[in-house]
This record gives structure tokens, sequence and C-alpha cells, in this order.
């Protein structure tokens, strides 16, 4: 079983910055790849970012390259996710989640095992 924690939601004007970390319980936190998704209202859950077990590949949705950067510490167990430049549109509930480490598709929640309870993003205009 493996419990994650989201924080760092919030409030931010268009155009700032927040930092999502998600501190995970796991024994052996590198047997996981990591992943953020998001929720905006009216919408389905989607795919944001991952991280591969060792933080040597990331991947990015298209909405948010370049802006956003997804990062662990595995000595840590946790994982970051930091946003600049937001948008409006960024204004979404944001879970972690982790998915075993052989697991090649990082992109479909239905690999993910585990998920955080989620942290609220809200970007004013």
């Amino acid at each position: 079983q493996v419990q994650l924690v989201e924080s760092g939601g919030g409030l931010v004007q268009a155009g700032g910055s927040l930092r999502l970390s998600c501190a995970a319980s796991a024994r052996t936190f590198s047997d996981y790849a990591m992943g953020w998704f998001h929720q905006a209202p009216g919408k389905e859950r989607e795919f944001i970012a991952a991280i591969s077990w060792d933080g040597s590949n990331s991947y990015y949705a298209d909405s948010v390259k370049g802006r956003f950067t997804i990062s662990r510490d595995n000595a840590k167990n946790t994982v970051f996710l930091q946003m600049n430049s937001l948008k409006p549109e960024d204004t979404a509930v944001y879970w972690c989640a982790a998915k075993p480490w052989y697991s090649n598709n990082y992109y479909s929640q239905k690999y993910y095992a585990y998920w955080g309870q989620g942290t609220q993003v809200t970007v004013s205009s």
C-alpha cells in the first residue's frame, strides 16, 4: 500500500507560480513512477506530467510543456510539480498518483494504482 498526500495548492494570480508536493508513504518509493493529473470544473480528469522511478525521464501534456516541471526526491519520498506562468485554465483539482516502475504507459490513469486526496489550484485572471 502507498499513501499519497498532496500539498501546496492555493489561489494565485495569472502569471504566478505554485509548487505542489506529494509525500509518499511507500516503503520503497523508487519502485514507483509518479504522475500528476488534474480535473478542471466540468471536465474529465486528465494527465499533466509524469516522472520515471529514478527521475531520468519526464513526460508532459502539451498544455503545460515549458511551464510545468516535475521532479522527485527519492531520499525524501516526495514528488514535486513546479507550476510557472499559471493561466486561469490551469484552475483544477490536482492529484498525484503512483504506478509500478515497470509499466511503460505514463499517460493513462488506469495504470496508476495509488492516488492522493487532491489539492485545489485556483488561478485568477
